[in-house]
């Protein structure tokens, strides 16, 4: 395991492949002058890893007030329950993916493919418009509803240093009927992605990309694979 990563100030990846374990997507971090948000939660397994590398960052887990989710999948909130139930924080999830979580689907949580099982978990906060904005301080986070792989999926962004940091999750999919994909509706969300344009990305599985070339031609090149 590596230590986490800075991708810019105030911004850290705390898990995720060769960070926690190899089943937890990327989980990050952004400290909004004391107050964290944290997106995305891993597979279940990596609680202890994640608050340790929140302590590596300087920082103390009791100061993530809220969790977003980027979607309902078990490697992506596995870890939420706990964090919850340990520091407090507010879990945040769309409307249209809430149900999956808090009935503890195991299909639609993906739970099956991973041979484990996801507690059901209220959500705190079900966002419910296209676009959504929470505020800390003088900053603003930005969620957009970017149906497709699932149908509550979502991605964040934010504007700090001159430069537009996107947390794209699972761009690249899968998209399988027993997840209520829709591959129509994930090009038109690509589509406000790229409209975006973005500096940084930070997605789910396949890494960090570091310009604004780079952000384009990673969704692009997704969309020409599932075209």
């Amino acid at each position: 395991m590596r230590k986490p990563e800075i991708i810019l100030d105030g911004i850290y990846l705390i898990g995720g492949p060769n960070v926690t374990l190899s089943d937890d997507a990327a989980v990050y971090i952004i400290d909004f002058k004391g107050d964290l948000v944290m997106i995305d939660a891993g597979a279940g397994r990596s609680t202890r890893n994640l608050v340790k590398n929140i302590e590596k960052c300087g920082f103390k887990p009791e100061k993530v007030s809220h969790l977003i989710l980027t979607h309902c999948h078990i490697d992506h909130i596995g870890s939420a329950p706990d964090f919850r139930a340990q520091f407090g924080c507010r879990i945040v999830v769309h409307d249209l993916d809430a149900d999956a979580i808090e009935s503890g689907d195991p299909v639609l949580t993906a739970a099956n493919w991973y041979d484990t099982e996801f507690p059901p978990t209220l959500m705190d906060v079900r966002l419910k418009g296209e676009h959504e904005i929470f505020r800390f301080g003088e900053e603003e986070l930005h969620c957009l509803h970017t149906p497709g792989h699932t149908p509550g999926s979502i991605s964040i962004y934010l504007d700090r240093g001159g430069k537009r940091v996107l947390f794209g999750q699972d761009i690249h999919g899968p998209f399988m009927p027993s997840f209520r994909s829709d591959i129509e509706a994930w090009k038109k969300s690509m589509q406000k992605l790229l409209a975006l344009d973005a500096d940084i990305l930070c997605e789910g599985h396949f890494g960090i990309f570091k310009s604004k070339d780079k952000v384009k031609e990673y969704i692009e090149g997704q969309l020409r694979q599932n075209s």
